[in-house]
């Protein structure tokens, strides 16, 4: 969660930040990456991200089993098997990080590390020249950047002040006037849209989606510019009920006139399992070629822009 620094503004937890991004928004991006989301779909392909602290990620592919990370754990969390394999004890472990530092194959990371305002406008600002000649510029994401909303305004009031675009990639579910605020800040909002019934919302993220639904229905009036985004998961969401309901729903807003079509793929179970999580998230499976035409026909017969990742 974003607080006060100890020199001036605020600080937040980044675990990311990807360059030349062409799929968050026009042109050429910086996507930082914030810890931190109030959903838990289970087919998240950044489950890194849903924890708002940090998190140890440990890649056995990379592993020299020299043991380095055992010797270098003051909490006696990790430990090694008869073939030499290391394991975690993630109930003991406390993300100090001493592991990654003693670790010379990158085979331990902290993933979420606390960054200033100038930290992160130090890194997006490398890649200015690329956002001047493809009208980009920088994306805020996750998570969800609403989880810590004092930091995304503080990112967003820097990007402005020096002259950069932005974008706001959210879920949508955040109070107290978060949503509104970073609205307000930004040039473009990245909205994604699971799924119309609220049962079946509550069953595969946890959460229901009538607040989702009446923050996206707010700030489509309110006039900022909106690029919906529908990640498409095999008999999850690509029903022809729910894309009816979905089309019908933007089609009221009036305002949202772009969407974005995201088929589901598993690269996030392979992440899940090196923080330990594998258990929390499900494998599904994308929709196929053609059901993902008839989506998309869908959605264009309505008079929306489609475009498929991103």
């Amino acid at each position: 969660m974003a607080q006060a620094s100890k020199g001036t503004g605020v600080t937040g937890r980044v675990f990311d930040i990807k360059r030349y991004s062409i799929h968050d928004g026009p042109g050429i991006r910086t996507t930082v990456f914030l810890k931190g989301c109030s959903l838990g779909c289970l087919w998240c392909h950044n489950p890194e991200s849903v924890a708002a602290g940090p998190e140890l990620m440990h890649w056995p592919g990379r592993c020299a089993r020299c043991h380095a990370c055992i010797a270098a754990c003051p909490k006696g969390a990790i430990a090694k098997d008869a073939a030499g394999a290391v394991s975690i004890d993630r109930g003991t472990c406390d993300v100090c990080g001493k592991c990654a530092e003693a670790c010379l194959c990158d085979a331990m990371q902290v993933v979420g590390r606390e960054m200033t305002v100038d930290e992160v406008m130090d890194e997006v600002e490398k890649d200015r020249i690329f956002y001047e000649q493809s009208g980009g510029g920088v994306t805020l994401s996750g998570g969800d950047p609403a989880v810590q909303a004092a930091f995304a305004e503080a990112l967003l009031d820097a990007c402005r002040g020096r002259g950069l675009g932005t974008a706001v990639d959210t879920a949508g579910l955040a109070g107290n006037g978060a949503l509104d605020r970073l609205a307000a800040k930004t040039d473009l909002l990245l909205f994604d849209l699971k799924l119309m019934d609220d049962a079946r919302h509550r069953e595969f993220t946890g959460v229901s989606n009538a607040p989702i639904l009446d923050n996206l229905e707010r700030l489509a009036a309110a006039g900022p510019e909106i690029w919906v985004r529908i990640p498409l998961v095999r008999g999850v969401n690509d029903d022809d009920d729910n894309v009816r309901r979905t089309v019908a729903f933007l089609e009221r807003l009036g305002t949202v006139r772009r969407v974005g079509l995201l088929p589901y793929h598993a690269g996030g179970l392979e992440k899940a399992g090196r923080i330990g999580r594998g258990a929390d998230f499900r494998r599904f499976e994308a929709p196929s070629g053609d059901r993902l035409a008839a989506i998309e026909a869908a959605f264009r017969a309505a008079g929306f822009e489609v475009r498929r990742g991103g």
